[in-house]
């Protein structure tokens, strides 16, 4: 339990972090494709949503594995729903770096 709390806090700080480098530009300017490829080229923002996205994932798949695991108590369940949301969470971590890395110019295609 206390990594779905230490991830919670920590997710709340980095999104706040990127929330405020949004602000930076008005919202509709912020979004449009130039700026937006503008900010996966530079390191430390692609870093930080790097991080964000491994917090949101851990957080998100520890909060339905724990919902998961009410459903049901005995041992084959838990190491299944266990190795089932890791497993999740991996690939949606492999997905969204590819995605940053591509965006980034990097060149994985």
């Amino acid at each position: 339990m206390k990594i779905h709390y230490i991830t919670g806090i920590v997710a709340l700080f980095t999104v706040a972090v990127h929330i405020s480098m949004r602000l930076i530009m008005p919202f509709g300017l912020s979004l449009q494709f130039n700026n937006v490829i503008a900010n996966y080229h530079n390191i430390q923002y692609a870093m930080l949503l790097e991080c964000i996205l491994i917090l949101l994932a851990i957080h998100g798949f520890n909060g339905l594995r724990i919902i998961l695991l009410e459903l049901r108590q005995n041992k084959f369940w838990e190491s299944g729903v266990t190795i089932l949301t890791i497993a999740a969470m991996m690939g949606i971590i492999a997905y969204g770096t590819k995605t940053i890395i591509v965006a980034n110019g990097l060149g994985i295609q």
